[in-house]
């Protein structure tokens, strides 16, 4: 899972498996959820996203994640 931030249009988009999306339908304003050919929830696109959630910290709890990456831009 990745997260992707655009301070231009202060969008974020939240990658959650690494293929290609074929379908987007928008569930709230503002809030697009984009699907693969099989139907699958490859991402979640959130315009606006300061107002709809707190961007200033990320915090994960009990994951199974093997490896934590942090990068920069």
């Amino acid at each position: 899972m990745r997260f992707y931030y655009y301070p231009e249009t202060e969008s974020l988009y939240i990658e959650l498996v690494d293929r290609p999306g074929a379908e987007a339908r928008e569930v709230a304003p503002g809030v697009v959820l984009d699907f693969d050919a099989e139907g699958y929830m490859v991402g979640i696109d959130i315009d606006r996203a300061s107002r709809i959630a707190d961007l200033s910290r990320l915090e994960a709890r009990a994951l199974p994640v093997v490896r934590p990456i942090a990068s920069q831009p």
